[in-house]
């Protein structure tokens, strides 16, 4: 399944939940109490989260705080790599970071990426755009991120970064135990899911790949300062999400090469079984041709030894069971049987 194949099928659920979901939602901080809640009206320092956005919800984000539709439309492109994009005209900067989910297959769970946009308004908005629902905006929507205040965007974004690097941890983690679980029952039985789960396993690690080498180009990047302004206490957050997220890249190689090593040298055993069993049916086809032959020859019309003979169908059975043995006997010691 191609990834344009699965984003058209998440748009089709997403729609779906249209009706019953509101895919627009503003939170915000209050600087004095610190207290974190869901407003209604576009406020200076809130974080607007926009989950598959319908044109209504874009065109009002957009015309609401004045900005340009293409930072919202790029960030809900299934193909958009992870960048950063500067406006210097409206002072609005474009984080796009690839983040890891599972969706859903036929058969089994399949480990890919999406993007994630990431965009500061001035200095007074913070808006996330992405394609579905997924974990690490989920975790901050809970509030099971310390720390946390929608006003401090620098912070916020890095708290992202970093957050994003340990869920490719984790998720790396789950396909290294995945593929545990498929060699052990592979060694019991030679079945076709387990191969093609880690077939979906091996894929999944090729996204992971990319995405991780991807985003670590634009973490290096905003740490040199340029992009946004670094604070003391907030690039060791920085500091650390690129240390994870290194340690990630490290982790999927590693996998990576472990599962293409095992998938060939299952892909050779399956081979070499194929071949057992061809050359047991060939075997077993050499020996059954001798009594066919032997009965073929006296089942002829004309004039046979012992055709007279009251004995002569036990001579003959016994004669086919003794060059039978003697056939079987050598292929045994050929070791074709």
């Amino acid at each position: 399944m191609t990834k344009s194949l699965k984003h058209t099928k998440i748009l089709v659920l997403e729609k779906k939940l249209k009706g019953v979901m509101d895919l627009l939602k503003i939170y915000n901080t209050d600087m004095e109490t610190n207290e974190f809640q869901e407003i209604k009206e576009f406020k200076k320092g809130s974080w607007i989260n926009l989950v598959n956005p319908s044109e209504n919800e874009i065109k009002k984000v957009c015309e609401s705080i004045n900005i340009q539709e293409d930072f919202i439309r790029d960030a809900l492109d299934y193909e958009e790599k992870a960048r950063i994009d500067q406006e210097d005209d409206d002072n609005t900067t474009l984080f796009v970071v690839d983040v890891p989910i599972i969706e859903k297959g036929e058969e089994n769970e399949i480990y890919t990426t999406m993007p994630l946009g990431m965009i500061v308004v001035r200095d007074d908005f913070f808006i996330t755009v992405s394609l579905r629902k997924n974990k690490i905006i989920e975790s901050f929507e809970k509030r099971k991120i310390k720390n946390f205040q929608t006003y401090k965007k620098t912070r916020f974004i890095f708290q992202i970064l970093y957050l994003n690097s340990s869920f490719y941890l984790n998720y790396l983690k789950q396909i290294n135990k995945e593929t545990e679980i498929a060699e052990y029952i592979l060694k019991n039985s030679m079945r076709n899911q387990e191969l093609l789960k880690m077939l979906n396993l091996e894929k999944g690690l090729v996204y992971f790949t990319t995405s991780l080498k991807s985003n670590e180009i634009v973490m290096e990047k905003t740490l040199r300062g340029k992009i946004v302004k670094l604070y003391e206490e907030d690039s060791e957050i920085l500091e650390d999400a690129i240390t994870e997220n290194k340690q990630a890249i490290e982790m999927a190689q590693i996998y990576t090469n472990i599962l293409n090593g095992t998938m060939d040298a299952y892909a050779s055993i399956i081979s070499n079984n194929l071949n057992g069993v061809m050359k047991t049916l060939t075997s077993i086809t050499i020996i059954l041709a001798v009594p066919t032959m032997i009965s073929s020859f006296w089942g002829m019309n004309v004039n046979l030894p012992l055709q007279n003979n009251p004995f002569g169908f036990i001579i003959m059975i016994c004669v086919s069971v003794v060059l039978t043995l003697l056939v079987s006997w050598c292929l045994r010691r050929r070791n074709m049987l």
